[in-house]
């Protein structure tokens, strides 16, 4: 009897140990979403995922996704003829798509590094804000505005076994008649399996 609870006893610690390794292998996260557009001094907020592999120990190859809902803003017309000026609302929406390579510490609290690259989708849309929105969105990026995009940013998560809360900080760059730096900020819950 003895022997039968100290191999039920092994096998339990080597279970746990195999579980704990495994948790670092995938993380699947959401997260609102903040980015500051410099171009037209807006604040556009949104919702987002993310999914990372680990590749090799402490490096993680990570894809994600965010959509902000639109952001109206008054933007000023002038008439080449008569000199009139016209103020238009304007709705504009924001599609990111971003991978790219995290490199961050072990333990329970990692801060990391991250470069990833993509695009921004800028989309002038009046509907309202819904999923048919979103995934009109994703199903329309050829026909739309797309600029390519580049994110280095940092962050740092912590841990309680498998859930965890992140917050990200970089500058997303589009390259749109040259590079237009803005500030983007996440934040939110992961799983790591």
């Amino acid at each position: 009897m003895k022997r039968f609870l100290f191999v039920i006893a092994v096998a339990i610690v080597c279970a746990a140990g195999s579980a704990a390794h495994a948790q670092d292998h995938v993380q699947i996260g959401a997260f609102a979403d903040y980015f500051r557009l410099d171009a037209t001094d807006s604040n556009f907020v949104g919702l987002g995922g993310r999914l990372g592999v680990t590749v090799v120990r402490h490096v993680q190859f990570e894809a994600e996704m965010a959509y902000d809902f639109n952001q109206a803003f008054v933007e000023g017309f002038t008439n080449t003829n008569g000199g009139n000026v016209g103020f238009e609302r304007t709705n504009l929406r924001v599609l990111h798509g971003l991978f790219g390579p995290k490199i961050e510490t072990g333990g329970p609290v990692r801060v990391f590094l991250t470069l990833k690259g993509g695009f921004d989708n800028f989309r002038f849309d009046p509907t309202q804000a819904s999923f048919n929105s979103f995934t009109s969105s994703v199903s329309n990026l050829r026909a739309g505005n797309v600029d390519g995009a580049l994110y280095p940013g940092a962050g740092i998560e912590g841990f309680l076994g498998p859930i965890g809360l992140r917050l990200d900080v970089g500058d997303e760059i589009y390259f749109s008649n040259g590079s237009h730096s803005n500030l983007r900020v996440s934040f939110g819950p992961t799983i790591r399996f």
